[in-house]
């Protein structure tokens, strides 16, 4: 889907994009919702019908559409990953009481495409030319590398000029809600381009390694040096673990004291690309 990217900045609704692609001649604004939340909006409808009304003004005072002129068509679509089924109404009008006889005309009605993370199968992502899948895949990346690998498949399918401004999308999207999603705490610092994006996640994965190494080895060793070998190797995965994923869970502190040397040292080989306690503890 190549066009024009409306809305460059997204610090006011940043779960949102805005492009518009060419359709026979005209403009067609593809209104794009991401919607991040685990839980049902029973409101979303209403909240896209208030958005469309605030592109319209917007399209408006641009110039773009002038006295005379139609106000162009709006595609909204809403991208939904929680786990459970998408429940609320899709239609604007299912939630305001209906006028009764002759006034039905006058009720107001929008409606939105639904596209259900949790529907999509893995063979309904096999187009990587689709920027939509490689929206669906950055959305469920749980580390870095998966990243990589959408920034890598978005790069091949949005080449040359005619797609700069959709790049554009991407980046500031990826910058402001998947990194920030990844890397909770960590400075994301701003690119411009989706190649400079692979280039910082390279960088910032392998100064992680180092800093956990340093501060690992520094709080766990210290310990060790109290301990034998394999207490002080378990003290610097826990420091590790902690570093990664924040407070533990009990049962973590007694799978260290049961694991073998080459389990640790497997454990803390698997901490890297691990998107959870789990894929840490797999070969355990």
């Amino acid at each position: 889907m190549g066009g024009s990217y409306v809305t460059d900045d997204l610090r006011d609704r940043v779960d949102d994009l805005i492009w518009r692609v060419r359709r026979r001649g005209e403009w067609l604004y593809v209104y794009l919702l991401l919607e991040f939340q685990s839980t049902v909006d029973p409101w979303m409808a209403l909240r896209i019908l208030v958005y469309t009304g605030l592109l319209f003004p917007d399209r408006i005072k641009s110039g773009e559409v002038r006295p005379g002129q139609k106000l162009p068509a709006v595609f909204p679509l809403l991208l939904y990953h929680g786990r459970s089924r998408w429940t609320a109404a899709r239609d604007v009008s299912e939630l305001i009481e209906w006028l009764p006889g002759s006034l039905k005309r006058y009720h107001p009605a929008q409606r939105y495409f639904l596209l259900e993370e949790a529907a999509v199968s893995e063979a309904d992502l096999s187009d990587p030319q689709n920027p939509v899948v490689n929206i669906i895949r950055l959305e469920r990346s749980a580390v870095p590398a998966d990243v990589r690998r959408a920034v890598s498949q978005s790069l091949k399918s949005l080449p040359g000029p005619a797609s700069a401004s959709l790049r554009r999308a991407f980046v500031v999207w990826i910058n402001r809600i998947v990194l920030r999603r990844l890397m909770p705490g960590q400075e994301v610092p701003e690119v411009n381009e989706l190649q400079e994006i692979d280039t910082m996640l390279a960088e910032t994965v392998a100064g992680w390694t180092q800093q956990w190494k340093e501060e690992g080895l520094q709080e766990g060793l210290q310990q060790g040096r109290k301990e034998d070998r394999k207490e002080g190797e378990s003290a610097l995965l826990l420091k590790l673990l902690e570093r990664r994923f924040g407070p533990l869970p009990n049962w973590v502190n007694e799978r260290l004291g049961q694991a073998t040397s080459e389990q640790l040292e497997t454990g803390g080989l698997d901490l890297l690309d691990a998107a959870g306690l789990d894929e840490v503890f797999k070969a355990h």
